[in-house]
């Protein structure tokens, strides 16, 4: 599963041609939710709470790239990565 970013230990990945609606997997120490795109709410799955709100305001800060990337995913077309909450990449 392609990583999309990786930020104060958050590891954000996006499956190719994954069911709707769209979101992403998040893993963070253990814990693995579904984060859906448009809400940023976890759909599945827990996080801590300080993790499921900066995955939450991230998320929502890049939705626009996360929807182009889960479009390509869609036509298993390689995916980019995406700036973290850190500023790393």
């Amino acid at each position: 599963m392609p990583i999309l970013s990786v930020f104060f230990g958050i590891i954000v990945r996006m499956w190719h041609d994954d069911h709707p609606p769209p979101h992403i997997h998040v893993e963070y120490q253990g814990f693995e939710a579904f984060v859906e795109i448009r809400t940023g709410e976890i759909s599945e799955g827990r996080l801590p709470r300080k993790a499921a709100a900066l995955v939450k305001e991230w998320c929502l800060r890049h939705q626009d790239e996360l929807m182009t990337n889960w479009e390509r995913a869609q036509r298993f077309e390689s995916l980019q990565r995406i700036a973290g909450a850190d500023h790393d990449d």
